[in-house]
């Protein structure tokens, strides 16, 4: 009976696949009258019983939840003008359907109406084509490589709300390339921005499988400038998009490549059944393999020509076009295989101006930008060059970057029409579900006090362990380090054996990241070797360590951070999977594998795809950047680098730890000092990395809303919105920061806090004169400020001494504090200058808080005021000075939150009033010169302040960004001060 009612619905939601909504009942009584015996079953009372007894009905239900997720997502539908993702989306679907409100809410109990939000997209305007057309495409019959795609996901576990995210995000990209069929050559360059080991591959796997269903043939693939990524991303692209037909071309299976690869053997690589052009549709002919880069072609660049049906037409035509065969090449960013690319396009006999061509950049911010300014007289980079070569004859070449740290990218010199600047757009892809990113290793703005964190409520604490070097001995970390690498072993283990089934981890991997020279990695492999072999994992002293790690550390984390995985009780019942768990790692008496050079991949000892892997990996460059290290739970870092793209990049241990998130564990270097050396500290760095990838990503956000129709800003006035601090970790390295300057940034109702204090006593010690008339005006004695929330949640409190200043006053000390770097805080104070002359605001509440009850106070003036000791983070800055919950205090007075049901808050609110949380910093270094009576000398006293304007300070116009143009010849937007 079940099975009747499946195979109606499979008839049924097959008609309507790719299509807009249809009556139910009428569409499933017509499907019945072709299968015997299921008329009984084509009623909507029959469907809504099927949804109530889910369990006896998953298939059908399965089915219909990855449908509504395709219309729900669906971005611009001729059947629906309401939003994506929203309830009346959901409503238009219901209605369409014809089904009643009992079925309705029976459907959106089974798959609720989603929750991502949409991708952040920054472009210029464009020419829609590919929705109106994409039913050509078969997009969602049989054919079509994005259909095929679709359902392998869907057999590797991933949810139907997440393959229709990737669709969206998919179809954003898509639609913004040029029309591969148009008469008129367009070449479209954009960049898609996600996170470090985030699923950037299976997006371009995506937008590939669209891009060449929709009329692409062939496809350049730049990945990365190392063998070990080019394969690894040449076989992801075979086994998920090309397929066993297409590789095979009818050879043996012996003859494959990828025969000796387990996931080949296993028959894991997708299967069309036949080639795809026995089938009616089209082959893709891979001009690269797993272990061969492409090299320069033969017998008259047969492969590299293109099939016409009709000779006396172009290819871009479609009566040729989806007949002909697509064509993908997977490349590393190496001058010489470029170089013999671009040679052989030149020879072939298929006019390169018909060719649609995709151009697919991974790791597009390493190696493809020119790092030279471009004047008459100067050389491009190699590498940019044979890009630009590529790009300039082919031009109806689409050029489509990926990173996770695109400040490279955005910061070239859009005037350059041969570079690849994202001038069409440039698309923010949301954090995907279950992903570990940077913030899951930080305490970002946590409300909660230091000495009340735990492992439940702070990342911190439950995966971050320091490593304090002194005189160069690291071996206690080290052995710690390899210890709760054994334990989360064990644990990986006894987890398979209680629940998760045998061989659920493939791989377990420890990363070791401290310098990139080979020499280091030599002599690391004798540290590690001997923590190793001395370990006694087998003896009494072994396991002694191993159950204090786990009393201590590993029973405590997993207890609050599991996530229902099975915890064993005590250490007792974890010990019988301590020797299984070495013997995975050494039992072959080579636990450590090191990874600096081509020849540790051409021996397998680092493939991940051919054998599962149970190692501590040694490495630096090779596995830095684009490689995946699976299955990586320990991390151990002490490498610094010189800005926040390739520091980020770095961080191998993001990714999606299913199984495992509460065993993961980074080691880094904190700080480090002594005879000739620096002071510095790994974690702090990647926690501003974190604030200012976040700040980027915000204004994103809120500048991909159009204004009137128009957007906001292009991704050529994009660069000023990545942090123009002065700091010792730029985003990008210099020679990549020029031609654009951010003049006026407007910010009603949101915090801004200026960082980059001066540090020469002359201007501390001018900037306390400018405020001391403001501080004499504060109230003698503290007011309890609270913000009560609606919902019920804890609420925010602060004690602060207080002022109310007219606008006029504040913005004449704003115009004369002096700062280290001027044009960080510049384009705030144009903003602040506009709304104080339009009267968009009137006066200021003044707050100077106390950081706890216990602080201490200075005497400035004629006040006595608390007292705040900060270090600066990155020289010459600060972080973050201000508290969350001191801020959300000054949003309900500046009006950006609704009423807190305090009183003493309330009396604070008016129209046209901002706020101003104003901060005296003490240094570490200055805190003995503070004087008996609590005064000291202004030119060791950094006054800081960050402020919310009123919400209603729009400004002139709704735009909230103004910029102007540089010539990136003569100036950088990223001004130093001496």
């Amino acid at each position: 009976m079940n099975s009747l009612r499946l195979l109606l619905h499979q008839e049924v939601l097959g008609e309507m696949a790719g299509t807009r909504p249809r009556n139910l009942v009428s569409s499933m009584r017509y499907q019945a009258e072709d299968i015997d015996g299921a008329l009984p079953f084509a009623t909507e009372e029959d469907f809504r019983d099927a949804l109530l007894f889910v369990s006896d009905n998953l298939a059908l239900v399965e089915m219909w939840r990855t449908q509504l997720y395709q219309w729900d997502f669906e971005s611009a539908p001729t059947w629906s003008d309401a939003e994506p993702r929203t309830p009346e989306r959901r409503a238009h679907i219901c209605l369409r359907l014809g089904i009643d409100l009992a079925t309705a809410k029976l459907l959106e109990a089974n798959a609720p109406i989603p929750a991502l939000p949409k991708p952040v997209v920054i472009g210029t305007r464009f020419e829609p084509w590919y929705h109106a057309r994409s039913l050509r495409f078969s997009r969602h019959g049989r054919e079509g490589y994005w259909n095929n795609y679709r359902l392998l996901l869907a057999r590797k576990h991933w949810s139907p709300e997440a393959v229709a995210d990737l669709d969206a995000a998919t179809d954003a990209v898509v639609e913004r390339l040029a029309d591969p069929s148009a008469p008129t050559a367009y070449q479209s360059k954009g960049l898609v921005v996600g996170y470090v080991q985030s699923g950037k591959t299976a997006n371009f796997t995506g937008v590939v499988a669209k891009a060449v269903d929709a009329g692409y043939r062939l496809v350049i693939v730049l990945s990365g400038t190392l063998n070990l990524l080019r394969a690894q991303t040449q076989r992801r692209l075979d086994m998920e998009l090309v397929g066993r037909e297409n590789i095979l071309r009818g050879a043996a299976e012996h003859d494959s490549d990828y025969r000796d690869d387990p996931a080949w053997i296993e028959r894991r690589f997708l299967s069309f059944g036949d080639l795809p052009s026995v089938q009616g549709w089209f082959d893709i002919h891979r001009l690269t393999t797993r272990d061969n880069d492409y090299r320069s072609l033969q017998q008259g660049i047969y492969a590299l020509e293109f099939e016409k049906r009709e000779p006396a037409l172009p290819l871009y035509d479609p009566v040729n076009l989806h007949r002909a065969a697509a064509r993908l090449m997977v490349v590393k960013k190496n001058k010489t295989v470029l170089t013999r690319l671009v040679k052989d396009l030149r020879k072939i006999k298929t006019p390169l101006s018909e060719i649609p061509v995709l151009i697919i950049d991974d790791e597009s911010d390493e190696a493809s930008v020119n790092t030279t300014r471009v004047k008459p007289d100067s050389e491009r980079t190699a590498i940019n060059q044979s890009i630009s070569d590529l790009l300039t004859m082919l031009p109806r070449a689409q050029y489509l970057g990926y990173t996770a740290t695109p400040y490279a990218n955005v910061f070239i010199d859009p005037s350059d029409t041969a570079d690849v600047f994202p001038k069409d757009f440039l698309l923010s892809l949301e954090r995907p579900h279950g992903y570990m990113g940077a913030t899951d290793f930080h305490d970002i703005d946590a409300t909660v006090a230091e000495s009340e964190r735990t492992y439940a409520n702070s990342n911190e604490k439950a995966h971050v362990r320091d490593v304090v070097v002194t005189d160069s001995d690291d071996t206690a970390a080290l052995i710690s380090a390899v210890d709760m690498f054994v334990l989360a072993a064990a644990m990986k283990i006894y987890r398979e054996d209680h629940g998760l089934g045998d061989g659920f981890f493939t791989h377990h991997t420890m990363l070791i990241h401290e310098s990139s020279f080979v020499a280091d990695h030599r002599e690391l492999l004798a540290r590690v070797s001997e923590v190793w072999w001395n370990a006694d994992y087998s003896g009494p002293s072994g396991h002694a360590r191993l159950r204090e790690l786990f009393d201590t550390d590993v029973a405590a984390v997993s207890a609050a951070r599991a996530e229902g995985y099975a915890v064993p009780a005590a250490f007792d019942e974890l010990r019988p999977y301590i020797g299984p768990a070495v013997f995975r790692i050494g039992g072959d008496q080579n636990p450590i594998i090191v990874v600096n050079g081509d020849t540790a991949l051409e021996t397998g000892a680092a493939d991940f795809d051919r054998r599962p892997i149970w190692k501590i990996l040694i490495g630096g460059q090779k596995l830095s950047r684009g490689f995946t290290v699976e299955g990586l739970t320990v991390s151990y870092f002490r490498r610094r680098a010189g800005n926040m793209s390739a520091l980020m990049q770095m961080g191998r241990w993001f990714g999606f730890r299913r199984g495992y998130r509460d065993l993961v564990r980074l080691y880094i270097g904190r700080e480090e000092s002594g005879p000739g050396k620096r002071t510095f500290d790994l974690y702090q760095m990647f926690e501003a990395i974190c604030q200012d990838e976040d700040a980027f990503r915000q204004e994103l956000r809120q500048y991909a809303t159009m204004v009137d129709g128009e957007p906001q800003v292009t991704p050529a006035q994009v660069p000023p919105l990545v942090s123009q601090h002065l700091p010792l970790l730029p985003p990008t390295s210099k020679n990549k920061m020029y031609n654009a300057r951010l003049v006026e940034v407007r910010s009603p109702g949101r915090w801004r806090e200026p960082t980059a204090y001066p540090t020469l006593a002359a201007d501390l010690r001018h900037n306390v004169d400018a405020w001391l008339p403001i501080i004499d005006e504060l109230s003698t004695e503290p007011l309890e400020f609270a913000y009560h929330f609606p919902d019920g949640a804890a609420g925010h409190e602060m004690t602060a001494l207080h002022a109310t200043v007219s606008a006029d006053r504040i913005l004449a000390v704003l115009e004369s504090v002096r700062w280290r770097a001027e044009r960080q805080f510049a384009p705030d104070l144009e903003y602040l200058r506009s709304i104080t002359a339009d009267g968009d605001v009137t006066d200021w509440a003044v707050l100077c808080p106390c950081p706890n009850r216990s602080a201490p106070h200075l005497s400035i003036g004629s006040r006595t005021v608390p007292r705040w000791d900060r270090t600066r983070r990155r020289d010459p800055l600060f972080g973050a000075i201000s508290y969350n919950w001191h801020r959300t205090i000054a949003r309900r007075i500046a009006g950006a939150l609704p009423d807190s049901g305090d009183p003493h808050t309330e009396s604070f609110r008016t129209a046209r009033r901002g706020a101003i949380l104003l901060h005296p910093v003490v240094e570490p270094a200055h805190l003995t010169d503070i004087r008996p009576d609590g005064s000291i000398d202004p030119g060791h006293l950094a006054l800081t302040f960050g402020f919310i304007a009123p919400s209603t300070a729009i400004g002139r116009d709704s735009r909230v960004v103004r910029f102007e143009t540089t010539d990136s010849s003569t100036e950088s937007a990223i001004v130093e001060a001496e």
